[in-house]
C-alpha cells in the first residue's frame, strides 16, 4: 500500500504515540531499559511536540505506520523520534519521512539525530542518508550513544 507523508495534527498524538512504543520496545529489549524515554513520554508531551515543533506522518490509508520529529536549534533541526510500524519496516518509510523532513526545515544548516550504538539498522539508514558520525557518549554500562550529523546540502549515498 501507498505511503503519503505530511504533517501531522494535535489529533494524531494518539496514535503516533501508540505507534512510538510498538516502534521502541524492540529498542528497548535490545539495551534492557524498559524506561526509554519514547515509552514513558505522555500524550500531553506528544501532543505539545506536534503543536510546537515539525512532526510528520507517514499513512497509508488511515493509519499512521510512521513518523518523525523536528526542532530548529539555531541552523541546525534536532531530529527524533523517526518510528515505523514494526509490521511496515524495511520498505523505505524511514527514510522517506528523513527526506520530507530534510525539505520540511529548509532554513537548517545541518540535521543532528542519535541513536544506540547496538541499532545497527538504524546506523546503517542514516548513514546512507548521508549521516556522519561526530561522537559517542556512554551513557550507562549497557548504552553508548552514537551521535550523527547530515549538513544539509549532503548528498543521500
Amino acid at each position: 500500500m501507498a505511503v503519503d507523508i505530511g504533517r501531522a495534527l494535535p489529533g494524531d498524538a494518539g496514535e503516533i504515540l501508540t505507534l512510538q512504543r510498538a516502534a521502541y520496545v524492540t529498542e528497548a529489549q535490545l539495551y534492557g531499559d524498559p524506561f526509554i524515554g519514547p515509552l514513558v513520554e505522555s500524550l500531553d508531551q506528544v501532543r505539545e511536540v506536534v503543536e510546537t515543533g515539525v512532526v510528520l506522518k507517514a499513512t497509508a490509508g488511515p493509519r499512521i505506520v510512521g513518523s518523525v520529529r523536528g526542532r530548529l536549534s539555531g541552523s541546525t533541526c534536532l531530529v527524533g523520534r523517526l518510528v515505523v510500524a514494526p509490521d511496515r519496516q524495511g520498505q523505505g518509510i524511514g527514510g522517506a519521512l528523513l527526506a520530507a523532513l530534510h525539505e520540511a526545515v529548509p532554513e537548517a544548516a545541518a540535521f543532528d539525530l542519535f541513536t544506540g550504538h547496538l541499532s545497527g539498522g538504524n546506523l546503517r539508514l542514516y548513514r546512507r542518508l548521508g549521516y556522519r558520525e561526530t561522537s559517542r557518549e556512554r551513557l550507562q554500562d549497557h548504552l553508548t550513544l552514537v551521535h550523527l550529523r547530515r549538513d544539509a546540502h549532503a548528498a543521500a549515498g
